[in-house]
C-alpha cells in the first residue's frame, strides 16, 4: 500500500523506537526501507570500531530480515554526522530519491545525542531537497513532498506524542529484533547499567498506558508547510 522510509542514525534505534509499528505496517502490504545513517563503529567499550562496524551490520541485517524489511546505509560514522554541510544533506537526498517514500519516520530534533539531532535536521532539510528535479545529487529525479514524523526519543524524555500506534500484537517480535544487536544490549549493561530490552519494553508499556492499549509506540508529526496531511498513514 505506502513504502516507509525510516532514516534513523544507529542499528538499533529502529528497533527501540518504531519496530513494532514498521511490523505493523508490513501486516499491512506496506514496503518498509530502513536507513542506518552511521555505522555505529563506537558503540562499545572494548570491541574496536572497525571490527564493530562489521559486528553491527549482522546485527541490523539479521534484524532487518525478520521484520522482512529493505536495509540500507548512509556511509557515516558515529559523531561524524553533521547537519550543517552540502555532503551529509546529499547523502541523505539520495536516499530519499533512489526509496521515494510515501511518508518517512526519523529521530526527533531534540534528542538526547548530537547523531540523533543531526540525523533529524538532516532528513529535514533533504526531503524537502530531494523533490527539487533540478538538484544533482548521485540519484536524479525527483521525490514527492510527503509527511515526516518524528519518533519517540530514548526512554521518551521530553516527547509528547500526537499519534499513537498500539504495538501489542507485535511486542514480542520487536524485542525479539532488538535482542539481535547483541553488543548493544551488553554496551547499556555496562555504559548506562540498564537492561535496554526491559527498558524498551517498559516505554512502550507507558505509551500503551497513554493511549489505551498493552503497548504502544509514540510519534510525533513535523508540522509544517506542504507536510501535512488528511491521510493516516501511520497504521
Amino acid at each position: 500500500m505506502y513504502t516507509v522510509l525510516v532514516i534513523s542514525c544507529h542499528p538499533d534505534d529502529m528497533e527501540i523506537a518504531c519496530a513494532g509499528t514498521l511490523l505493523k505496517c508490513k501486516e499491512r502490504g506496506d514496503r518498509v526501507v530502513v536507513c542506518h545513517l552511521s555505522s555505529g563503529n563506537l558503540g562499545h567499550e572494548i570491541i574496536p570500531p572497525d571490527e564493530l562496524s562489521v559486528m553491527r551490520a549482522g546485527e541490523a541485517q539479521r534484524s532487518g530480515a525478520l521484520g522482512g524489511f529493505e536495509v540500507m546505509w548512509g556511509g557515516f560514522h558515529d559523531l561524524e554526522i553533521y547537519d550543517n554541510n552540502k555532503e551529509s544533506r546529499d547523502k541523505v537526498v539520495e536516499v530519499i530519491k533512489k526509496v521515494d517514500p510515501d511518508f518517512i519516520i526519523t529521530h526527533d530534533p531534540n534528542d538526547y545525542m548530537p547523531d540523533h539531532t543531526a540525523t533529524s535536521k538532516l532528513v529535514f532539510d533533504a526531503c524537502f531537497t530531494a523533490t527539487l528535479p533540478n538538484y544533482h545529487v548521485g540519484v536524479e529525479g525527483r521525490a514527492r513532498m510527503v509527511p515526516v514524523y518524528y519518533m519517540d526519543t530514548l526512554a521518551g524524555v521530553n516527547f509528547n506524542p500526537t499519534e499513537y500506534v498500539d504495538v501489542t500484537p507485535y511486542i514480542d517480535k520487536k524485542l525479539e529484533m532488538l535482542e539481535c544487536h547483541e553488543s548493544q544490549i551488553v554496551w547499556m549493561r555496562d555504559h548506562d547499567h540498564i537492561d535496554f530490552p526491559d527498558m524498551v519494553k517498559t516505554c512502550c508499556r507507558y505509551r500503551g498506558f497513554q493511549c489505551g492499549a498493552d503497548y504502544a509506540e509514540g510519534f510525533r508529526q513535523c508540522q509544517v508547510y506542504l507536510k501535512g496531511t488528511t491521510k493516516r498513514y501511520l497504521p
